[in-house]
């Protein structure tokens, strides 16, 4: 999956790549949280503007006789064509993706494009609305479409009901779900009464203004804040409707779990009241509320739940910042956790100030090296082979000011943009380091110590 950013707020042009793990570094106010916000938005809602093109023979037919098949090798072939048409109506609409006025993204453009041995196709599915009832059988290549009504079903219903079924079908299968930590996440944990005293003032302009579009008001009480941030408030909000589900890890791999756990230092659970408290693993009798608990303990808090109740396989985790309020040595087992997550078939996408997980993520691509010598190494260390990750599965880029020739210009020019890493199994992540301010720190110090 390949991505390219045109002038997105600081980044005039930029593009990246998807891997298994996905890492922006970078300093402030360079792109980093542009690139993800874009993508999360994408992932989240703009997938759903793929529209296929249906023929009006296709109507008549429904029309005619209630049934149709549609052959996917035909609906396939306009899989680029339908996905750069999402891609220039999600780009008209990014503003609201950032919460921002639409005049400061003019211009703005996300492309995404995904190459055909990464599409992917429903194996069976059977879906119905009020209309129409949408069946693919496993190892068909047709979709059928049935009317349910037994009367004329007007022709935008029956675009809509097809466009969702072919969505389901077609074009879902090629997104990962994608769940976001953004950098706010910590205030969404602590500040959730006032988040529902919020809600609870939605609901009182809604009857005062009966005649008003609830999702005009909706959307105006949200405006100000970015997509991310209203994921994470809203799935803060609602946890206490997660908790008796469980994900794949809880039956498979329960252990992650457990090392998560280590992490934060004790578990997470939520009263009937929907209060949140956090539990100290050295005396699990203590009950601490969000906001007696600390930074560390919030910051990880949507993590925590995202991976106990909900993430599936193929799923992509996107946190920003994760280092947030983390010691040296947490950071490290998070990126740990991080490697593992990807070994179990979860993308993690990250954007990082943070040297020790760059150089914790280091450590885990040169031991995946099979040689005699790492393999010692890695057992006294105790690195475990789930924790290990070949380099062909890593992207990393670097937010910074590079020679770009942009459209429209025929010279280049130093601007913002992503810079690739080179990873390799012998060197791990090259020229990606914080090498530079370290070295910096260093030299002063050995001045102040050893100078003249």
């Amino acid at each position: 999956m390949k991505i390219t950013l045109k002038n997105l707020g600081p980044l005039p042009q930029a593009e990246f790549e998807l891997g298994d793990l996905t890492i922006l570094c970078g300093e402030n106010n360079s792109g980093k949280t542009y690139a993800t916000y874009a993508l999360h938005g994408f992932l989240a809602w703009g997938k759903h503007l793929c529209v296929p093109e249906i023929s009006s023979i296709v109507l008549r037919q429904l029309q005619e006789t209630g049934h149709v098949k549609l052959d996917i090798n035909h609906l396939l072939d306009q899989f680029d064509h339908v996905l750069r048409d999402a891609c220039e109506q999600y780009s008209s609409q990014i503003n609201i993706v950032f919460g921002s006025d639409e005049k400061l993204f003019d211009g703005s453009v996300f492309d995404l494009k995904i190459l055909k041995s990464e599409r992917k196709v429903l194996p069976f599915y059977n879906g119905k609305n009020r209309f129409l009832r949408i069946a693919k059988a496993r190892e068909s290549d047709e979709i059928e479409v049935f009317v349910l009504e037994d009367r004329v079903v007007p022709d935008r219903a029956i675009l809509d009901g097809i466009a969702e079924g072919l969505r389901n079908i077609i074009y879902s299968p090629s997104f990962p779900s994608a769940f976001i930590a953004s950098a706010e996440r910590t205030g969404a944990a602590i500040f959730k009464k006032e988040l529902n005293f919020n809600r609870n003032r939605l609901l009182e302009r809604m009857g005062a203004q009966p005649d008003k579009d609830p999702r005009e008001l909706m959307a105006s009480s949200y405006a100000d804040y970015p997509l991310p941030v209203k994921v994470n408030v809203d799935f803060t909000r609602q946890l206490h409707g997660e908790i008796s589900n469980k994900s794949f890890l809880n039956t498979t791999h329960p252990d992650l779990l457990e090392d998560f756990v280590e992490i934060i230092g004790g578990n997470y659970s939520i009263d009937n009241n929907d209060e949140i408290f956090f539990s100290p693993k050295n005396n699990k009798k203590i009950f601490l509320k969000m906001s007696e608990s600390s930074s560390a303990v919030r910051s990880l808090l949507d993590i925590g739940f995202y991976l106990q109740h909900i993430v599936k396989e193929g799923d992509i985790l996107m946190v920003d910042e994760p280092e947030l309020n983390l010691h040296p040595v947490n950071q490290r087992k998070l990126a740990r956790l991080f490697v593992r997550l990807v070994n179990k078939g979860v993308k993690i996408f990250i954007t990082t100030h943070s040297d020790y997980i760059i150089k914790e993520l280091n450590s885990l691509i040169l031991l995946s090296m099979d040689q005699p010598h790492l393999k010692q190494i890695a057992e006294r260390e105790g690195y475990r082979p789930d924790e290990l990750l070949a380099p062909d599965r890593v992207r990393v880029y670097m937010a910074r000011k590079e020679l770009v020739l942009l459209e429209g210009y025929q010279r280049r020019t130093r601007n913002l943009t992503l810079v690739p890493a080179r990873i390799t199994a012998e060197h791990g992540i090259e020229a990606i380091t914080f090498d530079e301010t370290i070295n910096d720190m260093n030299r002063i110090q050995d001045d102040i110590y050893f100078g003249d």
